[in-house]
Order: structure tokens, then sequence, then C-alpha cells
């Protein structure tokens, strides 16, 4: 045998996607057989669902590549979202060619049993597959093959140690620059037991990699002006100790790079938030439900008060964060999921995460489904269809309300002022949305935006607009609810508080300066004064004035424009 290939399949070329998991079994590949004579060449083969071509599309393109890599033997990295793909890819290399194809990946550990047949074409295509971590038992299965040209049909994976795993960054095997920035895996496992995530029938432990390892990326990113990193912790900040260490050396090392985290709002006191303070970072934190019989019933608790406080925190020290949120959980209903959206958005988050519950294969609540009632497509992704307390009537409605959230409160950067319109207009969040909805769907049906549910999934152009246009639809409706609510006085400090925001979001985030037409002077509009509408608009007599909105040393900045 001459080559091997390591095929991912991602959803997108970005830091996010970055072939992860592939590029760890690739690199463990190499070093097992680096003391072969005449051993065989690993390569990383990475492609992108981008632009959401059709399945058997991208299938035939991918596979038309790979076979002009020419491997003897490929290994898939097999998730929710590719696995159509790879069956496809499967039954074209088996049709040319006598490839031996190995699986890996969640979808495998999952369900072994649904590759023999495979599920999605229901023919075999595969020779062997691995359940779990890969890197110790590939090479053995690899190695098999080699020998003996035959392999069991299932293996299940056994871990290394934290310290005889090899980094993919520190060998070479992925270039971040390719990807403008890296996933950062930290450690494996989780104390947690979630029901709906992959680690609820796991072992309860975590396994942290080395410090000396870590330092090493840190160096590596460092060298090469890594501009982000999404950090692979899914309870980073559980020992305390570790996690300020790890942030002392960012601080050192990475002060420009941005980087991203997973928390636990439980481990959050004011030492931690400081030190996350002191770096370029964004939180993201798991609410999922704010009922306690629904997080109950996946094995979660929710202190609401202690949520609150440990939030405060966050917002004193200035730092961004966000939220999750799951909706179709066992005994959520429609009404409970607006409460928690409602209870987030009161928090001030950056941004929200919203998904509709999947039942993935290999997880308790899988197992549970059944006592549950709960009905869910039998092929990935695995989304809920229905429920005895969310029907799919119900599941379409929070759809929509998650979509417009993501239209227009997450992607619209409407943090600095949206809790102080809802109070204006003595409204509900998730009220509001749906009437945002209403109006996108309704009202606005010649925008050119495809808003129905899914859509901002599947629809590549709306994830691509820019945010000034998003604000104009923002202003568009405010205006139109102020009006209807009989507070059309308030439009101008309104649409004025929106349009300064946005601009200083935009210096901020792309470099673009603006020049708005205001009637209040931006001094007050982005004040303290700025969060009860109703005072500033007693308080503060209108000033017409031109602005332009302008990056600084000291950060973002207005100048006066002459008339």
């Amino acid at each position: 045998m001459n080559k091997i290939a390591v095929v991912s399949i991602l959803l997108e070329t970005s830091p996010q996607a970055l072939p992860l998991g592939g590029a760890c079994v690739a690199s463990a590949l190499k070093k097992y057989l680096a003391n072969r004579e005449n051993h065989p060449e690993v390569r990383l083969l990475t492609f992108s669902m981008e632009g959401n071509p059709a399945p058997e599309t991208l299938a035939t393109r991918i596979s038309e590549k790979i076979m002009g890599y020419n491997p003897d033997i490929c290994c898939f990295s097999v998730y929710v979202w590719n696995r159509e793909v790879f069956s496809r890819i499967a039954r074209h290399l088996k049709q040319k060619s006598k490839i031996i194809i190995i699986a890996g990946g969640p979808e495998v550990t999952a369900s072994p049993e649904s590759f023999f047949p495979d599920l999605i074409t229901g023919e075999n295509l595969f020779d062997s597959v691995i359940t779990g971590e890969g890197e110790k038992t590939l090479p053995k299965v690899i190695e098999s093959y080699i020998k003996t040209g035959k392999a069991e049909r299932i293996y299940a994976g056994e871990a290394l140690l934290p310290e005889e795993l090899t980094s993919p960054y520190l060998d070479g095997t992925i270039d971040p620059k390719e990807y403008g920035g890296v996933l950062w895996e930290l450690a494996r496992g989780c104390p947690f037991k979630c029901s709906y995530c992959y680690e609820s029938k796991g072992k309860n432990t975590v396994s942290p990699f080395p410090m000396e390892r870590l330092e090493a990326e840190i160096k590596l990113f460092k060298k090469q002006k890594i501009p982000q990193v999404f950090v692979l912790d899914p309870t980073y900040n559980g020992n305390k100790k570790r996690a300020l260490e790890i942030l002392r050396l960012i601080k050192e090392n990475l002060p420009e790079c941005f980087f991203y985290f997973e928390c636990r709002s439980e481990f959050i006191d004011r030492e931690i938030a400081r030190a996350f303070g002191k770096i370029n970072c964004s939180l993201q934190i798991g609410i999922q439900s704010t009922n306690p019989e629904t997080l109950a019933s996946v094995n979660r608790s929710f202190n609401k008060a202690d949520f609150v406080k440990k939030t405060g925190i966050l917002n004193r020290e200035g730092i961004i964060f966000g939220f999750d949120l799951i909706y179709g959980l066992p005994k959520d209903n429609l009404e409970k999921f607006k409460e928690s959206l409602d209870f987030a958005i009161s928090l001030y988050p950056n941004h929200l995460e919203i998904f509709r519950l999947a039942v993935l294969p290999g997880t308790r609540l899988f197992d549970d489904s059944g006592k549950f009632g709960i009905e869910f497509m039998n092929k990935p992704p695995y989304l809920i269809l229905r429920s005895p307390t969310f029907t799919s009537k119900d599941l379409e409605a929070a759809e929509k309300l998650a979509r417009a959230c993501d239209f227009f409160y997450s992607k619209g950067r409407a943090v600095p002022w949206f809790n102080s319109l809802l109070k204006l207009l003595k409204v509900k969040a998730s009220t509001f949305l749906e009437e945002f909805y209403r109006f996108m769907t309704e009202g606005k049906k010649d925008s050119g935006l495809n808003f129905h549910p899914g859509s901002l999934i599947n629809s590549p152009a709306n994830f691509q607009l820019p945010h000034k246009e998003i604000e104009k639809y923002q202003v568009e409706f405010v205006c139109k609810i102020l009006d209807l609510k009989k507070l059309g006085k308030y439009k101008n400090l309104v649409t004025d508080i929106i349009r300064i925001n946005g601009a200083v979001s935009r210096i901020t985030g792309e470099g673009e300066e603006s020049i708005l037409r205001l009637s209040y002077h931006p001094e007050k509009l982005l004040s303290p004064y700025s969060t009860d509408f109703k005072a500033f608009y007693s308080a503060f007599p209108q000033e017409r004035c031109s602005v332009k909105i302008i990056e600084t040393r000291q950060g973002p900045d207005y100048r006066i424009l002459k008339s």
C-alpha cells in the first residue's frame, strides 16, 4: 500500500469548521507509520459544503478528487451534517475502485451497526468502522489491512493518554492560516451528563492536555499571527487554577488574538471574570431552557438567581457573552420556550444561538425518546418532529422565533438598545420578534430575503447580508411599531440610537466608517442616559447634526461635520 487518505467534509471553510478530528487521526497515523520502512503516505484531504450543492453533485465532485489522489485506503470523518455525502462518496468509490473505506467520528460512535448496511444507501459500502477516539485504534486497523488485506468490521476505539496524543498543528498536518484561525482542543471529556449530548454515555471525567503542548501551540499561533481561536473545552472554567494559567499565557503571547470559550455559569466568579476581561474574548454559556421540569428530564439543573448574579459579573467586567437555547426538549412547550427566550434576552447577551432539538443516536435521550413520546427524523440531522408537549405547529412557531431573533437581535447587533426599546413598547422580546417575523414574511415579500423557517441556514445570501442592510429593516420595523403604539414622537431618538450603535459596531468589526445625519448630539446618544428612552426624551432637546464615526487609537469615536 502506498497512499492513505483521511477525508474531512466541512460545512464551510472557517476556523469553527476546521477539520480537527480528521487532522488528529492523520497526525497519529503518520507518527505510527513513520518508523516503518517504505511506509504509506498519509494525506489529509479536506472539502467544503459551501454553496449548499446537492448531495449527489458534491459527492461526485469529491469522489473524482479522491480518485485523482488514488489512495489505497480512505478514512472518513463522519458527522451528522456530512453523513449522506460520505455515503454517496463511498458508493462512487466502490463502483470505480477497490479502495478500502474506514469510517469514524460521532455518527459511527452513535450507531456503528447503521453502517452495515449503510443507513443512507442501504448498501454495504464500508469495510471497517471505529467508535470513539481513533488515534490509537486506526493505526492498528491500517496495520491489519497492510499485513493481511482484511480487518474486523467494528472496532471500539481506545483512548490514548493526553500526553501520548500528537498535535496536528505542531507536526504540520494542518495549517491554521488556511482557515483564518484555529479550533484549539484543551481537553477531552465532560463531567456533566446532559442526556441530549454524546457525552451523556461517556466517562464522567475530563482529560486535560499537557500544559507543555498548549504552550507550544500558543507560541506557534503567535508566530503565525493567528487572528482568532475557538477553544474546544465544554467546561473551560471548571478547573479555575488551570483556566487562569491558560488566560495568563494568552495575555502574554496573543494579546491581539480573539478567543471564543464555552463556559459554565456555576464556575464564574469575579477573579476569573477579570482574567477574561484582560484578553479579547467572548464566552458562550448554555441555558438551553429555564423550565425546571424540562431540565430535570435531560439531567440538567438551573439556579436562576445564581445565573443572573454570574452574568451580572460578566456585564460589570465588560465581557462579551452569548447564550445557547434549545427548543423541543422533553416536557417543554412553546410558551415555556418563549419564557426562556425572554429571560435570556433580559440579561443583555451579545448574541443567542437557538437550536431545534436533535435526538442523536448514542445519547441517553435517544434511548429515552419513547418514554418521552418524542418523534424525530430517523436519518441525519435527527431533528424532533413532534412530542406530547411540542406539536409540529408549535415547533414551526419556535423556529420562526429563532430565525427572527438571529436576524434582528444577533446579526442585527441589537444588544445595546433592545431591552430599552422593549421597555418603551411595554412588550416581551418574544412578542416583538414574532411581530418582526410577520413583518418580514408578510410585509416584505419584495425584500429578496428568504425568511421562512430553515431558510437562514439554507440561504448563504442571508448570512452575507451586510449589517447596514439588516439595520434598514430594523429601523423600518421599529418606526412602524412606534406609530402603531402611538409613540411616534420617539422615532427620531430611537432610530438615532439604533444607527449610531450600528455605526460603532461596524467601525469596530469591519473597520467601516459611517456618516450619519442625527437628530440628537452623539455624546448624549452614546451616554448611559440613552438606556431610558422616555427619560432621555424628556431631558435632552434635539440637536441636529452630521457626524462621522471613526476609529482612533483609543477606540471608536465621532467627529462632528460642518453643515
